[in-house]
């Protein structure tokens, strides 16, 4: 077969682009040999495997081009005050906020907080790149208060924004929205100092403590009406005061900075006393009126069921947790009677009848017993769960018991006795009471520290010849004992009638009332070796500031 010529090839190229080099050799008419590089144009024809790689390249390019284009991109907020809402592409969060999967284009970012100017922008979010914001709020000037209620003469002083302001007896100005720095000083006191975080207007009420005092007020919070209880969350970080001439029913505080953050009504009466599980999510309160107990939601502040007492003459009152949390007791003062209530189901399963006017309750930690005090009769019963057995273990003569208060650890039971101005100590084990210390005028609400070292004694003072329902001659007081030794170690002179007190899970916050003044106050307690080393703080002054 003959074979085809090649195409002549070209000189002199260096490798051009289409060419291909040969290597051209023949033999000339002497017999020398000739050799040179040829380059041939050519025309190589493509694979059909090769075009579909190649197409298939340009295509993924092409996609992954789109696919790029179009992915979401991620957003990332970060506000002052730390606090304040962020809310964007229907997401909220405090203090920062991270939204993934956004569209690109702009969207609608909201920050707020009260007592700060609102800030609203438009966010742009680009392809492929994260969006980033820091907003600070805009401060808004709010009115600030600071009253020094006693002593007469105290130097106020309030800090804030770079400026301070200075007065005699109390100090009203303009602050920005913010961290306040307020300062009492005088001479014969102990100064007091307060970081506040202003955000409306504000009032604070300080009454110095006297040199020597070891525990701390924090402030004096007003009240819609009669404080008759109180009682701290488990996290400590709010009051709930039971107003007994509501509504408002509850009201709840926040016991540090005395801000008010929610009410409860209950119908058109007040509340009597107030418990929490060990969870905080329920609270369980009394009304005296309908002799009824309610229970709240502690989120959402709402009543989740109302049970009855069973009580004839109404007058519900204190109220208490199985340690179990299964079972809830209710003593009924007119009704001479303690209700037992299932809390699985909301049945009342019994209606145990005591001796007059109970108040003070006690179920003991092994669930067989509840001890009872009751205030007429100055008997301390202890009802057996089991059988329903009822036993007078101790009777005060001329008594009129109002609380009790138990040491598990050391099986000793405290309860406080207003008519004969003591408490008393019952061992749990055997009933042997005797008196562990004397206190001063009308002593009721009483409660331990979490450690069983301290017992805290609210005292109402001496009743108004006239009426206990108006001042009396005397202040109240809160004493602090030792619970081993029965020895004062601190004393607190308060307003008119020290009743409602209660401590923090942790022992470091102290909380009580001013019924008659329809206000609570704070205190910060330090530890026991601060108080066992204190020299009785102001226990051996106080009764001189007792009388008015």
């Amino acid at each position: 077969m003959r074979r085809r010529a090649p195409r002549r090839p070209i000189e002199g190229l260096s490798d051009p682009v289409g060419y291909r080099r040969r290597r051209w050799s023949r033999s000339d008419p002497a017999g020398a040999s000739l050799k040179r590089d040829l380059y041939v144009f050519s025309r190589r024809r493509r694979s059909f495997g090769s075009k579909v790689l190649r197409a298939s390249i340009v295509f993924a390019a092409l996609a992954l081009g789109a696919w790029l284009l179009t992915r979401p991109s991620t957003a990332i907020i970060t506000a002052q005050p730390p606090d304040a809402v962020i809310k964007l592409a229907g997401r909220e969060a405090t203090g920062s906020l991270t939204v993934e999967g956004l569209k690109p284009g702009d969207h609608q970012l909201r920050v707020e907080r009260k007592g700060f100017a609102t800030h609203e922008a438009t966010l742009r979010v680009r392809r492929l790149r994260a969006a980033r914001a820091e907003v600070a709020l805009a401060p808004v000037p709010q009115a600030l208060k600071v009253v020094c209620e006693a002593p007469g003469g105290a130097i106020v002083t309030v800090e804030t924004g770079g400026r301070s302001v200075r007065g005699e007896g109390s100090v009203a100005c303009t602050v920005p929205a913010g961290l306040a720095r307020v300062m009492v000083a005088r001479t014969g006191y102990n100064p007091f100092t307060r970081q506040m975080f202003v955000d409306s207007a504000a009032t604070l009420t300080v009454r110095l403590d006297p040199e020597g005092q070891l525990v701390s007020s924090l402030g004096i919070i007003e009240c819609a009406g009669a404080p008759k209880g109180v009682a701290l969350t488990p996290d400590g970080g709010e009051a709930w005061a039971t107003i007994l001439d509501g509504p408002p029913s509850i009201q709840i505080f926040d016991p540090r900075t005395g801000k008010l953050k929610a009410e409860i009504d209950l119908g058109e009466h007040g509340a009597v006393e107030v418990v929490f599980d060990r969870a905080g999510k329920r609270a369980y309160t009394t009304q005296m009126e309908t002799a009824r107990v309610f229970e709240i939601d502690t989120a959402s502040r709402r009543v989740i069921r109302t049970f009855d007492t069973g009580s004839p003459r109404n007058w519900s009152k204190v109220v208490a947790l199985s340690p179990d949390e299964k079972t809830l007791y209710v003593s009924n003062w007119s009704g001479d009677s303690v209700s037992v209530i299932d809390l699985a189901s909301g049945d009342l399963l019994d209606v145990i009848a005591v001796s007059d006017t109970p108040r003070g309750l006690y179920p003991s930690g092994d669930g067989r017993s509840l001890w009872v005090a009751s205030f007429d009769t100055g008997v301390l019963e202890r009802v057996d769960l089991e059988s329903g057995g009822r036993q007078t273990v101790f009777r005060s003569p001329g008594g009129a018991l109002r609380h009790l208060v138990a040491d598990e650890k050391t099986g000793r039971l405290f309860i406080s006795d207003m008519a004969r101005d003591c408490i008393w100590v019952t061992e749990m084990a055997t009933g042997r009471t005797k008196r562990f210390a004397t206190t001063d005028r009308k002593p009721n609400t009483i409660a331990l520290s979490p450690d069983g070292r301290v017992l805290f004694v609210s005292c109402r003072g001496a009743n108004n010849p006239a009426s206990y329902n108006i001042p009396g001659p005397e202040w109240g007081s809160v004493l602090l004992f030792d619970s081993s030794t029965g020895a004062g170690l601190d004393a607190i002179v308060g307003g008119n009638q020290c009743t409602a007190l209660t401590v923090s899970a942790d022992g470091a916050l102290l909380v009580f009332s001013d019924f008659l003044d329809a206000r609570i106050r704070s205190y910060e307690v330090p530890p026991f070796s601060t108080l066992a080393s204190g020299g009785g703080g102001r226990w051996s002054q106080h009764a001189a500031g007792i009388l008015k």
